[in-house]
C-alpha cells in the first residue's frame, strides 16, 4: 500500500497559481497510476487529472485542461499539481489518490489509496 499526504493548498486569488503536492510513501509509488480529485462545498468529488505510472501519459477534466498540469517525480514519490489561472470555481479540497483497480483514469471508485486533501481557496 501507499500512503499518500497532500500539502500546497492555500488561499489565492483568481487568476494567481499555486502547485499541490502529494507525497507518497513506499517504494512501490512509481507502479500506480496517480489522479487528482477534487471536492467542492455541497458537490460531489470529481475527477481533475491522471497521470500513468511513468508518467507518460496525462489526463484531463474538460473544466482544467490548459490550466492544470499533472506532472510527477518518482525519484521523490511526488505527485504535482501545477495549477495557473484559478478560478473560484476551482475552490474544493483537492485529493490524491492511487489507481488500485480498473481501466479507467476518470473513475474514481478504482483509486484505491487517498490522502487527507488540501483545501484550495481561490477569492473573487
Amino acid at each position: 500500500q501507499v500512503q499518500l499526504v497532500e500539502s500546497g493548498g492555500g488561499l489565492v486569488q483568481a487568476g494567481g497559481s499555486l502547485r499541490l503536492s502529494c507525497a507518497a510513501s513506499g517504494r512501490t509509488f512509481s507502479s500506480y497510476a496517480m489522479g487528482w480529485f477534487r471536492q467542492a462545498p455541497g458537490k460531489e468529488r470529481e475527477f481533475v487529472a491522471a497521470i500513468s505510472w511513468a508518467g507518460g501519459s496525462t489526463y484531463y477534466a474538460d473544466s482544467v485542461k490548459g490550466r492544470l498540469t499533472i506532472s510527477r517525480d518518482n525519484a521523490k514519490n511526488t505527485l504535482y499539481l501545477q495549477m495557473i489561472n484559478l478560478k473560484p470555481e476551482d475552490t474544493a479540497v483537492y485529493y490524491c489518490a492511487a489507481k488500485r483497480s480498473g481501466t479507467s483514469y476518470y473513475n474514481q471508485d478504482n483509486y484505491g489509496y487517498w490522502g487527507q486533501g488540501t483545501q484550495v481557496t481561490v477569492s473573487s
